[in-house]
């Protein structure tokens, strides 16, 4: 491909201001609709009564998901004191009530510390998780709850940047995996008082953030819904890379091993030609780099004759 222009196939990501009231599979519908494609995906869910970064993937990025999905996130956190639901957010209902009427800012300060670092949180009982083969949403749906484990997660940074009594408004720095429901549930009681999460926008996954991300609508709206998409290497231009040569490009797209000539200090790298098209994901092994994920350069490429970089 000449001027690094995107395949045929759309390949790439959206970065989408999900709205409210809407799941991350409709928005994952829309967009099939949009580009009469059934290869789409998304990394990281958000829940109907959150809003923000909803990075979708487009074709072949569909195979990359876990690679953008680990990356930090951030997130603008309302927690609501004085009770609890049974989702531990706004859509549930209220399961318990406390008085917070004396609670402080101060004192939502000072709890925050026990919550930043590597922690353990227990999952919400409406959550994606399995266990026992089904998901736990569909067991809290049926009217049964089941003991949950305990989840290991890193939480960066939390700072109180508004407090509204009741309602303090937190900005979070996580790791994948977190649930910022749990956070507020476990403040809440931390702090006697009971908790649940009021409102939440994602503002940033990796390299996706809010201020670029487009409006579902507009972006439905358009003539040309593939401009917006964001390739490969820049979604992924903080991990370990190689530029492949046009003889090295063809080994990999018939899974052959390449040596390591600039030997790199990381388990896997992204392999992208000299154009900034992702060809493979390579593992290193020894001293030389076998693929692991192989993306062919264009939809037309013939499996006896790979394309030309």
């Amino acid at each position: 491909m000449a001027n690094g222009s995107l395949p045929k196939a759309p390949f790439g990501f959206l970065n989408v201001n999900k709205p409210l009231h809407i799941t991350s599979h409709d928005v994952v519908a829309k967009v099939r609709r949009k580009l009469g494609i059934r290869q789409v995906g998304h990394a990281g869910t958000l829940d109907p009564l959150a809003s923000g970064v909803l990075i979708v993937c487009v074709g072949r990025a569909t195979r990359l998901s876990d690679y953008v999905m680990a990356s930090v996130k951030q997130y603008r956190a309302t927690v609501r004191f004085g009770a609890f639901t049974t989702t531990d957010d706004a859509e549930g209902e209220i399961s318990a009530q406390h008085d917070a009427s004396g609670l402080t800012g101060t004192d939502v300060e000072s709890a925050l510390p026990a919550f930043i670092g590597d922690i353990e949180q227990l999952p919400p009982m409406y959550s994606a998780i399995k266990q026992g083969g089904k998901k736990l949403y569909d067991i809290a749906r049926a009217g049964q709850t089941v003991e949950r484990k305990l989840r290991p997660v890193s939480i960066q940074a939390i700072t109180l940047t508004a407090w509204n009594p009741p309602e303090a408004t937190l900005e979070v720095t996580c790791g994948s995996g977190t649930y910022i429901r749990s956070l507020a549930r476990d403040l809440g009681a931390a702090l006697g008082v009971g908790a649940y999460l009021s409102g939440l926008v994602r503002t940033a996954s990796g390299a996706f953030n809010i201020a670029q991300a487009v409006t579902l609508d507009e972006w439905l709206a358009t003539d040309t819904p593939t401009t917006a998409l964001i390739p490969p290497q820049t979604a992924l231009a903080h991990a370990p890379s190689l530029t492949l040569t046009p003889e090295q490009i063809r080994a990999v797209l018939y899974g052959q091993q390449i040596e390591q000539t600039t030997p790199l200090d990381a388990p896997t790298v992204f392999a992208y030609t000299g154009d900034g098209d992702l060809i493979a994901i390579l593992r290193g092994v020894e001293s030389r780099w076998q693929p692991l994920k192989v993306f062919a350069l264009n939809d037309d490429a013939d499996d006896d004759e790979p394309p030309k970089a």
